[in-house]
């Protein structure tokens, strides 16, 4: 977990200096624009990968089952397994098909995307609900780990959830 923290945190600031730098003049635009797309994607990224990943496919499933049942545990996937995972999925495809600089401002949004799941994630195990945003997204989040019919499956975004039909009922607050 702190892994995470640490290596997506130190990531994103040094896509914040990479991304400029290699964006070319009058590109500025276009580079927040492929960054903001990369945020969006993973919003739907978190979702998809949640509700089909760690909820339907074997070892992941039963891994992510160690996190209901201890869900104040910290457990969580690899560090490694994740940023291989973006690596793969998300810059090299895009490098490959577009200048290095697309591929690289898709990938800031996605790890800036990242990073604010895993934090929310935590915070909503860990820390005191101590904004009502906060509290929505605790209350959304346990709805998810109660037992019963699965549920609320985004953590960062509830958007998907209403999209795809999934809350349960939950109404988030």
């Amino acid at each position: 977990m702190r892994a995470d923290f640490a290596f997506y945190g130190l990531l994103v600031l040094g896509l914040a200096a990479v991304v400029p730098a290699l964006t070319p003049p009058g590109g500025g635009a276009q580079a927040l624009l492929w960054t903001a797309a990369g945020a969006g994607a993973w919003t739907l990224a978190e979702y998809g990968l949640h509700r089909f990943v760690l909820h339907g496919l074997p070892p992941f499933r039963r891994w992510h089952a160690l996190h209901h049942e201890r869900p104040c545990a910290l457990i969580g996937t690899p560090t490694v397994l994740t940023a291989a995972l973006f690596l793969v999925a998300v810059f090299l495809p895009v490098a490959w098909l577009a200048p290095t600089w697309r591929g690289l401002a898709l990938s800031w949004g996605v790890m800036l995307g990242y990073l604010v799941y895993i934090g929310v994630h935590h915070a909503v195990h860990h820390a005191p609900a101590a904004t009502p945003w906060l509290r929505r997204q605790r209350h959304w989040h346990a709805l998810h780990h109660r037992a019963g019919k699965p549920a609320c499956y985004g953590v960062s975004v509830r958007l998907w959830d209403h999209v795809f039909g999934s809350t349960g009922g939950g109404s988030g607050r």
